[in-house]
């Protein structure tokens, strides 16, 4: 039997809400799963990934496979990150500093994207008053109809 870590959907219409399962490879997407291993909520602000730890590095200790959608969450969260260091044999001190590491990383990373997103914004804001103060005072007049010609 191959095991597949993977997305079993749930929630309401156009409200996705997410299980990361470890399932049979043959089983249906929302049919029999063998356990649930996390949660994945797109619709949050931020996204929500919560995961059950112990259990990921389990199942992908003896060979679950993880779909790409859930090896990207797990690369976002860094269990994919702590997996390959654990998979390589590197001592469990080490991997906790690594991951602190990472962590502040990730939250610098953080801070710059909504600074961008702020600086965007900010810029939009200008180039639609100044476009507006310009589009207010050059209204363009039309212009003169000129009388058909006749040709002959």
């Amino acid at each position: 039997m191959a095991v597949r870590l993977r997305l079993r959907r749930g929630g309401k219409k156009k409200q996705p809400m997410y299980q990361v399962v470890a399932a049979d490879s043959r089983s249906a997407r929302d049919g029999k799963f063998l356990e649930a291993i996390g949660r994945y909520e797109p619709l949050q602000n931020p996204i929500r990934i919560t995961w059950r730890e112990e259990r990921v590095l389990y199942w992908l200790k003896n060979g679950a496979r993880p779909t790409d959608t859930v090896r990207s969450l797990l690369q976002r969260t860094g269990l994919w990150f702590k997996w390959s260091m654990t998979k390589r044999g590197i001592d469990q001190a080490i991997i906790a500093t690594e991951m602190e590491k990472w962590q502040m990383m990730q939250e610098e990373k953080r801070r710059r994207d909504e600074e961008r997103k702020a600086r965007r914004a900010d810029a939009r804001r200008k180039a639609k008053k100044a476009g507006e103060a310009t589009g207010a005072a050059a209204v363009p007049t039309a212009a003169p109809e000129t009388p058909a010609v006749p040709q002959g």
